[in-house]
């Protein structure tokens, strides 16, 4: 079975970033993710990727204020009680990666869409699909939790979204997620004195002086992802900055499967510089 996987992630790395990887002896920051899923097992990991269990981990770390209040917990997609959600909320699977409704207006939400996505998504087997073995053991579940808002512009575009890379628990730099739910999302990268950080082919394409509004919580940010990625060889933490304060999102341990083509090549380069791999356990 392990040759079976590894032949897969091979192939799929071929496929993907259009070369054979180093998987073996990886260098580069694509070819290391590809060598985790294969060689390395950590089972907290599980934990963390559990979209309801992650939150008292992260409480554990941080303390309580920090993790979006969950309003309800389900088993099925049938089990949802609509009537006793309030008119704003998230909906999503706890083992899913991507999946999520976000419901503005209980009055005019669609629910049958969302019951038949979420009871297809309760189906996915995320370890399989992507050999992403940190999704293997973790409960499907439905989780509903509050809606975040800084109100009308915020619900049109969608929250502030702050990803830090983290390699051995040193955030290298935070990808910041723009114009959500009005089209095209994009990607840039700014480091801790909020420079862009031209790595990545949104960041690349920019124009001269572009920039973006610094949070004014920036500073806590990313000491937060410090603390939260502590030990941990490479891992993104997603956080959030609504009315500023901060909520916690969620850990990616292989963003986009670790096959991102928006990053540059040098940029592949450098981040596996920065990646020291633990010793295999698998």
């Amino acid at each position: 079975m392990h040759i079976l996987e590894e032949l897969k992630v091979r192939l799929r790395f071929r496929r993907k970033m259009g070369k054979w990887g180093r998987i073996s002896h990886p260098e580069l920051f694509s070819e290391k993710q590809q060598w985790l899923k294969l060689h390395y097992r950590n089972p907290l990991y599980t934990t963390m990727a559990d979209k309801y269990a992650v939150k008292e981990y992260v409480d554990s770390i941080l303390g309580p204020g920090y993790t979006i209040p969950t309003i309800a917990v389900y088993d099925r997609a049938e089990d949802i009680r609509w009537e006793t959600l309030p008119d704003r909320f998230v909906i999503k699977c706890t083992h899913d990666s991507g999946g999520v409704r976000i419901c503005r207006d209980k009055s005019s939400f669609d629910k049958e869409e969302a019951a038949r996505f979420l009871s297809k998504r309760l189906r996915l087997d995320y370890s399989r699909h992507k050999s992403e073995w940190t999704y293997k053991d973790v409960p499907h579940r439905i989780i509903v939790e509050q809606y975040l808002s800084e109100g009308p512009e915020t619900d049109l575009h969608g929250i502030p979204d702050y990803k830090f890379m983290c390699f051995g628990g040193k955030p290298h730099s935070v990808m910041v997620c723009v114009d959500r739910g009005i089209g095209e999302v994009k990607y840039y990268f700014f480091d801790r004195q909020w420079n862009l950080l031209r790595i990545n082919e949104w960041s690349a394409a920019a124009p001269e002086g572009f920039t973006l509004p610094r949070p004014a919580n920036l500073d806590e940010m990313f000491d937060l992802a410090a603390r939260l990625s502590a030990g941990i060889p490479f891992v993104r933490v997603d956080l959030y900055s609504v009315a500023g304060r901060i909520w916690f999102g969620e850990f990616t341990f292989f963003p986009k499967s670790g096959l991102d083509m928006d990053l540059l090549p040098s940029t592949d380069v450098m981040y596996g510089r920065m990646f020291d791999l633990p010793a295999a356990n698998r």
